[in-house]
């Protein structure tokens, strides 16, 4: 195993992020506010159709923060996608709140509309009336926000937007994070673009946005003294961190085209073979491609491709595990789950990065054919 290498998603800098570090230290901006946090946030509205925006610690922070704001508390439930990272579903818990898992559906692989109307009818004949739905845009691929929109509207319930691997990414025209009543971004270091580590919250109420400003820096009052009337939290994003973010979203639309360009170079090179899938994008969809997955035909086959993958040092990664799969979830109640649970158990992710050389793309379809 001598070739380098291969990671499924790994940072990739561009020229100005150290340049707008450097000048962050040269004027001592070192603390979790400054001009290079105010930048990056008016940067972010501006690719978010002038969304009010809160850059913060980390896209779960986000969330947290905005179940906080939508009043979520002890014994609420919210309605959640089951195939997805825990961290879309953890914050729920933080809150005492009760999350109730609903199923993907196979054009998107999100959160399906109608099994979602099926949870809110069932919760309503129950006397439960959720509190919020956490829907989220899965690999960078919208989800169908038309209809989950006016069932949220039908039933007057507030939508949270984990658009955390979506940023780039747009729905007829809208830019993802800007479709519900909060969004958030992830800045992690195997997103789009990052920030080390860091998240956004954005929202068209500015008041929401204040709130969690407020709420992320530790609820501090208004006086000229340490006085708190709130419960706060250390979830803002530090100036210097921001400064990269400032760098990065200079070459977000490049790095959007350039995973984009990954996903067809798959896509040609591996449809030669009738036992991979791939998600394609319905009309009006536009993903920015976060990571390129495939569909194989059976459990034992996805298992020994990632093995042959790892063997030759090359990083790929099975599909979410669905949440309701989980053993921190297993008592939760769930709504649908047979095509979420197929989806994990046929899914891989493939090396995805924005910075893989041609070279490395071709050395990864090669293996894939020979060992699918």
């Amino acid at each position: 195993m001598s070739d380098s290498k291969i990671w499924l998603s790994s940072p990739h800098m561009g020229d100005n992020e150290i340049a707008y570090v450097r000048e962050a230290f040269e004027t001592n901006w070192i603390a979790p506010v400054g001009p290079h946090l105010n930048r990056f946030e008016e940067e972010l509205s501006k690719i978010s159709q002038g969304h009010s925006v809160a850059a913060l610690s980390s896209g779960t922070a986000a969330i947290h923060l905005a179940l906080i704001l939508l009043g979520v508390s002890n014994g609420d439930e919210v309605l959640c996608s089951s195939f997805t990272f825990s961290a879309s579903a953890n914050p729920i818990v933080y809150q005492g709140a009760t999350p109730i898992f609903i199923d993907s559906e196979y054009d998107t692989w999100n959160m399906c509309p109608s099994t979602l109307r099926l949870a809110i009818e069932s919760r309503l004949k129950e006397g439960k009336k959720p509190k919020a739905i956490l829907v989220v845009h899965l690999y960078g691929m919208p989800a169908k926000m038309k209809e989950i929109r006016e069932i949220a509207n039908e039933f007057h319930i507030p939508i949270v937007e984990d658009a955390a691997e979506g940023l780039g990414a747009y729905y007829f025209d809208e830019p993802l994070g800007t479709l519900s009543d909060i969004g958030i971004f992830s800045f992690n270091g195997n997103k789009i673009i990052t920030t080390s580590s860091g998240g956004a919250m954005l929202s068209s109420n500015d008041e929401y946005i204040q709130k969690a400003k407020f709420l992320s820096t530790q609820a501090r009052d208004d006086a000229p003294h340490y006085q708190h009337s709130h419960i706060g939290y250390n979830y803002r994003l530090s100036n210097v961190c921001a400064a990269i973010g400032l760098g990065q979203l200079e070459v977000l639309a490049q790095r959007v085209e350039q995973r984009r360009e990954n996903h067809s170079f798959y896509e040609r090179e591996l449809s030669q073979s009738d036992k991979i899938e791939f998600l394609h994008e319905p009309e009006g969809f536009y993903s920015n491609r976060w990571l390129t997955t495939i569909l194989l035909t059976e459990f034992d086959s996805r298992e020994k491709l990632r093995l042959a993958l790892a063997k030759e040092n090359i990083e790929s990664r099975p599909l979410w595990k669905p949440m309701h799969m989980q053993p921190i979830f297993k008592d939760a109640l769930m709504f649908g789950g047979s095509i979420c649970e197929d989806l994990f158990q046929r899914g891989l992710c493939l090396p995805s990065g924005s910075n893989l050389a041609q070279a490395d793309l071709k050395r990864i379809a090669k293996l894939i054919l020979n060992n699918v």
